[in-house]
């Protein structure tokens, strides 16, 4: 069963603003990549718009460079140890979603791959040009286009965090394969 909503797009930076760590997926053509990033936040309410750090030696980033766009997706609990291998590998020499099995649908407004098994929420973000941002600091902005999230763990505009969604709370990482959630820490395990 699919528990995904959309969510209003004035809604749509709580998704991210109390820091979790996310998936930053990206696409051009036939190839894609996933990614771990600790770093994003909401910048702007209407239109809606985010910022998230993008290393510009990476395979995200040249993705996110051909296609202008990219999907930001919000792993739960229950992906912690995925999130953890995702951000410790390479696109560029091997399929990651092949690699970890992990299903993914194209974004409604862009075609991004999007990741919902596991996660609570997903971002599809067409990226807003910013040379020297993206130059000096690594930052890439994106203007969000559509958003969903599990009616589950986020509805009406807020977050849902109990104890019967703890596979779905967002991570939020520490450093060294260290995350913490609401309600405790997690150590993420190699894959």
């Amino acid at each position: 069963m699919n528990h995904f909503q959309p969510v209003a797009l004035e809604h749509a930076s709580r998704l991210v603003n109390h820091g979790p760590t996310v998936l930053v997926t990206s696409a051009d053509g036939a190839r894609r990549n996933v990614m771990a990033a600790a770093w994003s936040m909401p910048v702007e309410f209407t239109p809606p718009r985010i910022a998230v750090v993008i290393d510009k030696r990476t395979y995200t980033r040249e993705l996110v460079a051909a296609s202008g766009a990219f999907g930001i997706c919000l792993p739960g609990t229950a992906l912690v140890d995925l999130t953890y291998a995702l951000g410790n590998t390479s696109g560029r020499t091997l399929d990651k979603f092949e690699r970890h099995g992990i299903a993914a649908s194209r974004g409604p407004v862009l075609g991004m791959p999007l990741l919902e098994a596991g996660c609570a929420a997903w971002l599809e973000c067409r990226l807003i040009c910013e040379p020297h941002t993206e130059d000096a600091y690594d930052t890439c902005f994106g203007e969000v286009v559509a958003a969903a999230a599990d009616a589950r763990i986020f509805a009406g505009g807020h977050w849902l965090f109990r104890e019967d969604n703890a596979d779905l709370q967002t991570i939020h990482h520490l450093g060294g394969g260290n995350f913490v959630r609401a309600g405790g820490t997690l150590r993420a395990e190699p894959l």
